[in-house]
């Protein structure tokens, strides 16, 4: 099965309301509420009903479901090394604009005190990281070649991809590029700015973007050499730690990566 296109991010939620007002308030539209098919809850092992809002930032989409069966909230003890750590990176162009407003609607920082600046060896881009009110980690990013990346315009600009944390890289490339996903340009992300962005201690990390065929947005795999992430127990699908990436193709099923990442195919 060939993931070509993402159609949406799904995050899982226990306080829907509070989470429509935390990112309409970072920009995004924000759809009306459906109930969720029951031929997908089937498909995702999920007993009882359950509830979806859609929400849109420049041409990605992410949407909340909200189940009748609460799974487990987002893992206290997870840092920035944890494998379930999985963050969506929002492109602006204006980092300490956005982070404010995301501050004022509740945000809590994952990096140390605020956005920074990564050396050109890591990709030269501004960024923080931070987790909504019910602990999904997000990052601002802007870059300093926005325009050739192909992000115009001003204020929040759409999702660029989604990173998360691996424990054996040539195993998860290996899954991505079987799925028919391409290998970009890796960098060794370490040192001070890191450590300040990523809220650890001396963290060393491979940064691998595995791209699509059509992107942005694309998915970007985190393996940390150092420190060793917070023990999580692995997700089901209605803990609020259970990120899904939605693919276009293929009949609808749902698959894990080798360290348990989900997906979900046929929209």
């Amino acid at each position: 099965m060939t993931f070509a296109r993402i159609a949406a991010f799904r995050l899982v939620t226990q306080q829907p309301d509070v989470l429509v007002a935390f990112y309409a308030a970072l920009g995004f539209t924000i759809g009306d509420p459906r109930t969720i098919d029951d031929g997908e809850l089937a498909m995702l092992g999920i007993v009882g009903g359950g509830m979806r809002w859609s929400m849109w930032l420049g041409g990605a989409t992410v949407e909340l479901d909200c189940y009748d069966l609460l799974g487990r909230p987002y893992p206290a003890d997870a840092n920035a090394a944890s494998i379930c750590f999985q963050h969506l990176a929002l492109v602006t162009d204006d980092v300490d604009a956005a982070w404010s407003d995301a501050r004022s609607a509740g945000a809590t920082l994952i990096s140390e005190v605020g956005p920074v600046t990564l050396p050109e060896s890591s990709g030269g881009v501004t960024a923080v990281k931070f987790r909504d009110p019910e602990g999904h980690p997000l990052e601002l990013i802007s870059f300093p070649d926005a325009v050739e990346k192909g992000w115009h315009g001003s204020g929040m600009l759409g999702i660029d991809h989604s990173a998360m944390v691996v424990s054996d890289l040539s195993a998860s490339q290996a899954f991505y590029t079987a799925h028919g996903l391409t290998c970009g340009d890796a960098t060794l992300n370490q040192g001070s700015e890191q450590m300040a962005l990523d809220g650890l201690e001396n963290p060393v990390a491979d940064v691998v973007p595995m791209e699509p065929a059509a992107a942005p947005p694309h998915v970007e795999l985190l393996h940390y050499h150092q420190p060793p992430g917070a023990s999580s127990k692995p997700v089901a699908v209605n803990d609020v730690a259970a990120t899904r990436i939605v693919w276009h193709e293929g009949p609808p099923a749902l698959l894990r990566d080798p360290d348990g990442h989900l997906h979900q195919t046929g929209g």
